[in-house]
């Protein structure tokens, strides 16, 4: 099969064996592939695959189960899916654990489908299991108009919480409003400090996901409410931040955070059945749906890590095989 590989710090397209999956895996042609800024941190030797993970790189796939393993009896060859996997998601095809394949929503494309696992596995591990975002509750998401930005929104607005974003010019701003969130600001015309305390009359955000980490570590903490939740799940500014403990204990604030590749299926299973129960018949509705901003041909990778390095997007960049 063709796939894409890693070489000397770029992608290329290699030959490799179709794999073989193991008792509790399926086999997947794949049909579409989501692109993720872990990525790219992989293709520049800043984030390895963990231990027996694929080298090719590609966290999130949609397509046709062709063979099932011994120990699978939910799925079937044939069956539409998507679903989150730990490496090989850039390739003609790929192993994953059945437990974490999820069916294509009604209504749908395999594009689409692609666009669903990684953003919306992360998000509702962080948001609601982790910081359980409630009702009425405010959000903020940095970056909100990313892939992880445009599934937070959507969520957190089908569940009953308002959502404040930060973004990168108006033009997001505005996609991020008509999107649900109910304000949205430019971080580079605009401190995101002072425009959250005026928006919330000086009350402050009750969860904030934050990609960027850095300086806006001690930034965050001056935006947050009493009881206030940061959940920390990237750090694309940098992993080094200053701390004032003073404003944690003061305010009881409750500061996490999370990687989700390396955790162990059963985890992660845990989380595609909450999503399957409670976000696929909102996806089957329609009322909340994949953002796409452009698909690629599998062997033009390269020009999908480009566009995602760019930050010109908004929503998700998809390989289509």
């Amino acid at each position: 099969m063709i796939a894409i590989g890693i070489e000397n710090g770029a992608l290329q397209p290699v030959q490799r064996s179709i794999p073989t999956p193991s008792a509790n895996q399926v086999l997947i042609k794949i049909e579409a592939a989501g692109v993720n800024r872990p990525d790219v941190m992989q293709r520049k030797g800043l984030y390895p695959p963990p231990p027996g993970a694929s080298d090719i790189p590609g966290l999130e796939v949609a397509g046709t189960v062709v063979a099932t393993g011994a120990a699978v009896n939910q799925l079937n060859p044939g069956d539409s899916v998507c679903a989150l996997v730990t490496g090989g998601g850039y390739a003609e095809y790929c192993i994953a654990s059945a437990t974490l394949c999820l069916p294509v929503p009604e209504g749908l494309s395999f594009t689409q489908a692609a666009a669903l696992p990684e953003t919306f596995f992360t998000v509702w591990s962080n948001v609601f299991d982790r910081a359980q975002l409630q009702p009425g509750e405010t959000l903020l998401v940095h970056g909100g108009s990313s892939g992880i930005g445009t599934t937070a929104i959507q969520l957190a607005r089908a569940f009953g919480a308002k959502v404040i974003v930060t973004a990168g010019s108006e033009a997001k701003c505005q996609f991020c409003l008509e999107l649900g969130a109910d304000a949205a600001i430019n971080y580079n015309t605009k401190d995101f400090v002072e425009e959250i305390n005026r928006l919330t009359e000086s009350k402050g955000v009750d969860v904030i996901l934050d990609i960027i980490g850095d300086d806006y570590f001690p930034r965050n903490l001056k935006c947050m409410a009493y009881d206030a939740r940061l959940v920390q799940i990237a750090i694309q500014n940098g992993p080094k931040a200053e701390i004032n403990l003073l404003s944690i204990m003061l305010k009881r604030l409750s500061i996490t955070g999370s990687t989700l590749r390396a955790r162990d299926d059963n985890f992660k299973a845990g989380i595609a059945k909450k999503l399957h129960q409670k976000v696929w018949p909102l996806l089957a509705s329609g009322k909340i749906k994949p953002i796409v901003h452009s698909t690629f041909a599998l062997k033009d990778a390269a020009l999908a890590h480009d566009l995602m390095e760019s930050s010109q997007h908004i929503g998700k960049i998809i390989l289509e095989v």
